[in-house]
């Protein structure tokens, strides 16, 4: 029975399941999602897939890698229901993300290469009250802002000082000082204040700017996989539209 649907151009959903390493009760789902097409049904009423199903199965798969989950399903319910524009649209809207994402790391990388250590360190032990501390005025001429800025970036949670027990001036510690630095290299090439706080929250997570490389270096790598993916994903689409119509 199974060799005679396969000849006739015709897929049992155990066929099309197995074909790509998935249940059938998953090929079931994606067809009752609209990711695939509805299926031919035999008069007991069993499903009867094609190759057109097939076709539409590995472009789904295929696109996950660089859309993800949501977009992928989107796309191929978009085509399948004939608004192929809508479609477009939303590949277009990951590469655009992707984009962004790439211009995000050049930014955070030539903020790093602009900053130099030992001012850091320089900065911090000369004018402060003790190792490594600095007060909001020399900080802000060293950076060539003004204090309120240093304020500003302070409420936005970009800068941590923390305050004198005496006086109750702000005291910035080499941490802060390096953040106030990093913020102004970011805002010196444009990205505004939101843009800058979850890259600062990446520093800190990091523990400083030596151990973010390694993250830069993986978030440059998942760039590259996720754009190789998406070129993967637009040739299976590809073949899925011609063989749609």
């Amino acid at each position: 029975m199974g060799r005679k649907l396969q000849s006739e151009g015709r897929l049992r959903p155990v066929d099309l399941a197995r074909g790509h390493g998935l249940s059938t009760q998953a090929v079931r789902n994606y067809e009752e999602a609209g990711i695939l097409p509805a299926a031919g049904r035999t008069p007991h009423g069993y499903r009867v897939y094609t190759p057109l199903h097939a076709s539409a199965l590995r472009a789904f798969l295929a696109l996950l890698p660089g859309h993800g989950h949501r977009t992928a399903a989107a796309i191929m319910r978009a085509v399948n229901e004939g608004a192929v524009e809508d479609a477009f649209m939303l590949v277009d809207e990951s590469h655009a993300e992707l984009l962004d994402d790439r211009r995000t790391l050049q930014a955070v990388e030539r903020a790093l290469r602009d900053l130099d250590p030992g001012t850091v360190t320089e900065t911090a032990g000369q004018t402060g009250s003790g190792p490594g501390l600095t007060f909001i005025g020399p900080l802000a001429g060293r950076l060539g802002i003004r204090p309120a800025t240093l304020r500003k970036w302070e409420r936005a949670g970009l800068v941590r000082p923390h305050r004198d027990a005496v006086t109750g001036y702000r005291v910035y510690d080499e941490a802060a000082v390096r953040d106030a630095r990093l913020t102004h290299q970011l805002r010196r090439g444009g990205y505004l204040l939101e843009q800058i706080a979850p890259l600062i929250a990446q520093v800190r997570e990091a523990g400083g700017l030596e151990p973010l490389e390694d993250a830069l270096r993986h978030w440059r790598s998942r760039q590259f996989a996720r754009g190789r993916a998406m070129l993967a994903g637009a040739a299976e689409l590809e073949a899925y539209l011609r063989e749609h119509g």
